[in-house]
């Protein structure tokens, strides 16, 4: 499971650095969004008016019986005419708003992918895949949200600052009973940002687990089912599913109390302040301007209504904040995968090898690696075999540079890996791993893996490994849809595209990872076959379990615990009757 090295509650100094970050994703549409809050401003300012409208008709005609349809129809059109404005504005800056926060959140999704896809091995290593999911897919989802709590929050502000104007236009006592309630709101304000901050983390902790667990449960469907684990498993996402929904089921109750019923509740105690102080006027005699009386009412709504809708906000501004700390926490990582040292100039030519006293850990505490010492001269075939857990992987891994390592030298024809260019190790090291992967596509695709290379090329490289057997067999042959993982087809199939895959950008190394582990007979001859063509000419280090595929070898190195304890030709090391040995005559007797 992933450490939770990420915060769920906020000072107001990292609320504010998280909204910082997140609105440099932003500044791209920075004109959008300035258009946007042009228009909000212009939609606030006649919302604040109309009342003042009606107030002025009711105070300079009807109180004083003063009835003309002509002054009726011009007082209407002019409020109809602000109306439609108003409707036209809104609509302008909803649209200009919700294009930019998309397109925002659409960089920042881009953004994320970008960091993910160059993260080291090891980032993979230790998080599950539904929580990296979680943050690309989930926690930007709410960040686009998050975006809509801006608008609100700015039209909440624009509102309140428009209407606090008109108010001390018309009556500074009255305004001011209003502006002595904001201090309670504030006060309301920070405790929910305290209590919910700490609330949603737990949430976006707990859908986490929820995606976690659910890409387990479909990757690994086949093992579930066939060792009777569907309970087990229900019971498991079950228990974190019902931990999500209490989660939500906290932030439904501090909602309902702090949220739209305490603002209402102020809503009503300023009105009914307001109708006591005009009822007083009234029976002591004084003159009550009804228009005035009229507006306030009305303010008291759209003066608190926009608080209320800013409170409202917070619940989505913290799940914001915190999906916001997940993605930048995610960004921010640095331990990216290896790259060749700056202003790096090196190539691989010949395609010789020397891994001298390499030592490697891969959580920095437990070396998998001992003083490895290992020579390939250019053209030769090497093998590393070795119980399970001894090393093997590990130093293909340094060698195609998906780990870096810190401890001992890798070179290639004399001359430092590190200091070879990324691009060049790339193309020049061909990779056939044990299990192949495919991508959703087709069979041609996923041997160009979209470079550029002709039709002829491709179908040469086919030939050469001869996948083309199994291709030319295929109903739309290179055109053949391939779906999610290569499920329709063999593992001994995916072996001979990933073959083709690799052969095709001739590659001066060749590296065999338990290439013929768990293949049919009958495609393994093929397979064989393909092998013997792909190392003529290359430099080629094979992992193997099946002792009889690198009997030809020119050197063997044979691994336990992370050293090397043996190394010699097939015949030296049968000779020498040690652990090979051993190893070989098992195999040969099960045989």
């Amino acid at each position: 499971m992933e450490r939770k090295d990420y915060q769920i509650s906020f000072s107001l100094k990292e609320n504010l650095s998280i909204m910082m970050r997140l609105l440099q994703f932003a500044q791209p549409y920075w004109k959008v969004f300035t258009l946007s809050l042009i228009a909000m401003a212009i939609v606030s300012g006649i919302n604040a008016y109309l009342p003042i409208i009606v107030q002025r008709y009711i105070d300079q005609y009807l109180v004083n019986d003063v009835f003309e349809v002509g002054i009726l129809v011009r007082v209407l059109l002019f409020y109809a005419g602000l109306t439609i404005a108003k409707l036209a504005l809104t609509y302008i800056k909803d649209y200009l708003f919700k294009n930019a926060s998309e397109q925002t959140v659409a960089n920042l999704r881009r953004s994320i992918y970008e960091h993910v896809i160059h993260l080291e091995m090891r980032y993979f290593d230790q998080t599950p895949n539904g929580s990296v999911v979680s943050r690309v897919t989930n926690d930007t989802e709410t960040i686009k949200e998050f975006w809509n709590v801006f608008m609100q929050v700015a039209n909440g502000l624009f509102n309140a600052i428009s209407i606090a104007i008109a108010m001390f236009t018309l009556d500074v006592k009255l305004a001011l009973i209003f502006m002595a309630f904001l201090p309670v709101v504030i006060i309301l304000m920070y405790i929910y940002q305290k209590k919910s901050t700490v609330i949603y983390g737990r949430m976006r902790e707990a859908l986490s687990k929820v995606n976690t667990e659910l890409a387990e449960s479909i990757t690994g469907m086949m093992t579930i089912q066939h060792f009777n684990q569907t309970d087990r498993k229900k019971e498991e996402f079950d228990d974190v599913n019902q931990e999500y929904v209490d989660a939500r089921i906290k932030m439904f109750k501090m909602d309902a109390v702090l949220l739209m019923p305490a603002i209402s509740f102020i809503e009503v105690v300023v009105l009914v302040i307001i109708l006591l102080m005009f009822g007083q006027e009234y029976l002591s005699g004084i003159a009550v301007n009804v228009g005035v009386l009229y507006a306030f009412t009305q303010y008291a709504k759209q003066f608190f209504n926009p608080i209320g809708e800013i409170m409202n906000s917070l619940s989505i501004f913290q799940n914001g904040i915190v999906s916001g700390s997940r993605v930048i926490h995610l960004i921010d990582k640095d331990d990216l995968a290896p790259h060749a040292n700056p202003g790096a100039t090196g190539e691989v030519a010949a395609g010789k090898i020397e891994i001298t006293d390499l030592t490697f850990s891969y959580d920095g505490e437990n070396d998998v690696l001992k003083n490895i010492n290992i020579t390939a001269e250019a053209g030769e075939t090497i093998a590393l075999v070795g119980q399970t857990g001894s090393g093997k992987s590990s130093i293909i891994n340094l060698l195609m540079r998906f780990y870096e390592f810190n401890r001992g030298s890798i070179k290639i024809d004399d001359q430092s890996i590190k200091e070879i260019k990324d691009s060049d190790l790339r193309e020049k090291m061909g990779l056939v791993l044990q299990d192949s992967f495919m991508f959703y596509g087709n069979v041609r695709d996923n041997i160009t893996m979209y470079g550029d290379f002709t039709d002829q090329e491709v179908r040469k490289a086919a030939e050469f490994v001869n996948a083309d057997k199994i291709i030319d067999n295929l109903e739309d042959g290179y055109q053949s849809k391939v779906i999610e993982r290569g499920a329709s087809f063999s593992t001994g199939e995916k072996q001979l595209i990933s073959f083709a895959r690799t052969i095709l950008r001739d590659p001066t190394i060749l590296i065999l990872d338990e290439a013929t582990a768990n293949i049919d007979t009958e495609t393994e001859m093929m397979i064989q076959e393909g092998l013997s063509n792909m190392r003529q000419g290359r430099t080629t280090i094979v992992i193997a379990h099946r002792l009889s595929t690198i009997k030809e070898a020119d050197r063997i190195y044979v691994l336990r615990q992370g050293e090397i304890i043996e190394s010699g030709t097939h015949d030296e090391l049968i000779a020498q009757g040690g652990m090979y040995y051993d190893m070989y005559e098992l195999q040969t007797t099960d045989a």
